[in-house]
């Protein structure tokens, strides 16, 4: 059988690959998805990639796959570890971060200021894939990014380095990695004035590095050799699936609830009311990633959010054998409803550390009200994606009941969101399909979730 379009998802777990054809009509189609656990520990995540591609040829009941173009996503052997260095972190650091979260990066560390020694010995425990140096408004200081510049590049790391800092320094910092073997991305300002973000050139650019240098993953090379389109960070492709929907749909929040972490992405402008009193400035596009929040992996922490006495009560559930049996994929009624609870904590403090928050201050004129964070008060529709919030039965009550909690303060979205699920689990794959074809994907997107 020869299909249009393959998209791997090569997952730090389990290697998917999705199945598109008649892509360059007007109606294209999901035909079918295999998976096969990733082989990074064998050395060959190739091997997991063959053995996704079989389980497809079986499911499809066909004698041999051949496909016209293959791309892929991949959080394998870490994902994208990246790590983000800037002058003042409400400023140049925070939307360095914002940037490089946006990108689907998994961001180790974080400096403000000048490196200090603690903080170079870290960096080399890290080795990172990606560096970005940011730092000072467009012809205002310069001295700190040079001089982290100059400690980086002191490092010999050979890690690609992205500098989105003060323009004034471009040539500089040009000189400092001239010879250092470093490959150097230089991209506009990230925080090219005061209250002004521009982050859009340096997410675009930290993609572009991560797949120059994704075949640095065991047997990445192999698949590098495979697929003829692009590779991207899988929370980043999922994040450009978000913004295509929103240019169809309107304002919107995703939430991908996994085993491993609970990634949420926000697309709104959020309302005027509350843009006139934020005291800094929010991107667009925004990304936060819960890396304490997995309904597998990071099971354990959210049975200890929630309390064993609580879960116990609510579920009339033997909590420690829920614990002790606990598996990727729930298959009895008890594990269901075990997993369920898990999900709606995961998403509930997912929005609660993704929201924004009213503010009240005192001052010579009296209480004054202020904004701070992202405003989802706009949002228009709640999209699942992700293993738990495409397989759980209850997964649509799960996303209603995480934005109708009454917390005071907090720029939660209106009851009135529409809930709309990717029933085919396949988000993350049309974000990089939507690179080539956008149509096509948006029309996938809308299929899966019943548009």
């Amino acid at each position: 059988m020869r299909i249009n379009v393959l998209v791997a998802e090569i997952g730090s777990t389990t290697t998917v690959i999705n199945a598109f054809q008649d892509i360059h009509t007007l109606c294209p189609k999901f035909i079918g998805q295999g998976q096969s656990p990733t082989t990074v520990l064998e050395g060959d995540v190739n091997i997991g990639l063959q053995g996704a591609i079989e389980d497809l040829r079986k499911k499809l009941d066909v004698d041999k796959i051949e496909y016209d173009e293959m791309l892929a996503t991949s959080s394998a052997a870490g994902g994208l570890k990246m790590t983000v260095h800037g002058l003042v972190y409400d400023m140049t650091v925070r939307a360095a971060k914002e940037a490089a979260l946006g990108a689907g990066a998994i961001i180790h560390k974080i400096t403000a200021g000048k490196l200090k020694r603690t903080d170079i010995k870290k960096f080399l425990e890290i080795k990172p894939n990606i560096i970005l140096i940011a730092g000072g408004v467009d012809y205002g200081e310069r001295d700190t990014a040079i001089y982290n510049a100059e400690k980086i590049a002191e490092l010999n790391l050979k890690t690609p380095i992205i500098y989105a800092g003060n323009i004034e320094n471009q040539e500089e910092i040009k000189e400092i990695f001239g010879e250092s073997g470093n490959e150097l991305y230089i991209v506009e300002n990230v925080y090219p004035k005061i209250d002004q973000l521009n982050i859009e050139p340096t997410r675009r650019v930290i993609q572009d590095a991560f797949e120059a240098h994704i075949t640095q993953a065991p047997g990445m090379k192999k698949v590098r050799e495979m697929v003829k389109g692009p590779i991207i960070p899988t929370p980043g492709s999922v994040m450009e699936a978000s913004k295509l929907l929103k240019e169809a749909l309107g304002d919107l929040v995703t939430f991908d609830v996994g085993g491993a972490t609970t990634d949420l992405h926000s697309v709104t402008e959020g309302s005027e009311e509350i843009n006139r009193i934020l005291l800094s400035p929010e991107p667009l596009a925004k990304r936060t990633v819960e890396g304490d929040l997995g309904v597998y992996v990071n099971m354990l922490n959210i049975v200890e959010r929630i309390g064993k006495e609580k879960l116990q009560e609510e579920l009339a559930l033997n909590i420690d054998k829920m614990i002790e049996e606990h598996q990727p994929i729930p298959k009895t009624a008890e594990q269901i409803k075990f997993v369920e609870r898990l999900t709606l904590k995961a998403v509930e403090v997912a929005l609660e550390r993704h929201v924004g928050k009213l503010r009240h201050l005192y001052g010579p004129g009296g209480k004054m009200t202020v904004a701070e964070g992202k405003d989802l008060s706009n949002v228009e529709y709640i999209i699942g994606t992700g293993g738990a919030l495409t397989r759980l039965p209850n997964r649509v009550e799960i996303l209603k009941t995480a934005i109708k909690k009454n917390t005071q303060n907090m720029l939660l979205p209106k009851e009135e969101a529409k809930i709309l699920i990717d029933n085919d689990y396949i988000m993350a794959s049309l974000g990089v399909l939507s690179k080539r074809y956008p149509e096509a994907a948006l029309s996938l997107m809308k299929q899966s979730m019943g548009i």
